[in-house]
């Protein structure tokens, strides 16, 4: 087994959410072509980028004419592989893993949860309208639907346990929000979701707003006092 998978999460393929997102909301204020200047404009970034970034997904258009707005949609659609359900299954069903199982945005992305997991026989009792399973069934629900896609939010020292489970049933990608980095077989994508870390990431971005707001509020101060 490797310690890193060899797929990882292009910035690229993140800067193409952004973009679908920017075409969405432009699409319902009634716009139906845009520029690649206006998308970077919208997106935060430069229109090189634009251009460059559609052209390693095959998305193409008339640099002078613009972009077909529902042309862009539809071809982004592709990428992601929309015009077909995915299932998934979800391990763990703390408080993490019960609000994911609840979020209606999957299933209007045909991404489908099709059973959650627990070693905890609590949770085999809940009301919830998508089924908790012991993992003595993971095999089974995971051929049943054949699910390529799993979500792990289980506790950090069972994170790898269920992972190396995942695979050997036929898993394929992997979400992890448990906070360690899984070590898996290079063809398995992982995507590392960890909480924490993306706040810890604002905040230090907070901080150096601040300090710097400080600084200025300091120079004005000086300014003052010298007149």
């Amino acid at each position: 087994m490797k310690e890193v998978t060899k797929y990882i999460i292009k910035n690229s393929l993140k800067r193409i959410f952004l973009y679908r997102a920017c075409l969405s909301r432009l699409k319902q204020m009634g716009v139906d072509k845009v520029f690649s200047y206006t998308l970077a404009n919208e997106a935060g970034v430069t229109p090189a980028q634009v251009r460059k970034d559609f052209s390693e997904f095959g998305i193409k258009g008339n640099k002078k004419g613009g972009y077909e707005i529902d042309e862009l949609l539809s071809k982004m659609e592709e990428i992601f592989h929309r015009s077909k359900d995915h299932n998934i299954v979800l391990i763990g069903m703390g408080n993490l893993g019960q609000s994911l199982s609840r979020y209606s945005k999957f299933v209007q992305r045909n991404m489908n949860i099709v059973a959650t997991f627990d070693v905890d026989p609590f949770k085999l009792k809940m009301r919830s309208e998508i089924p908790v399973y012991s993992m003595t069934r993971l095999k089974e629900i995971i051929d049943r639907f054949r699910v390529k896609v799993a979500i792990i939010a289980v506790p950090e020292i069972s994170a790898q346990e269920v992972a190396d489970e995942l695979i050997r049933h036929g898993i394929k990608g992997i979400v992890n929000f448990a906070p360690v980095l899984l070590k898996v077989p290079s063809e398995v994508v992982v995507n590392n979701v960890n909480l924490c870390d993306e706040l810890e990431s604002v905040i230090y971005y907070v901080q150096k707003i601040l300090k710097s707001e400080g600084l200025k509020n300091i120079e004005l101060l000086y300014k003052d006092m010298k007149y």
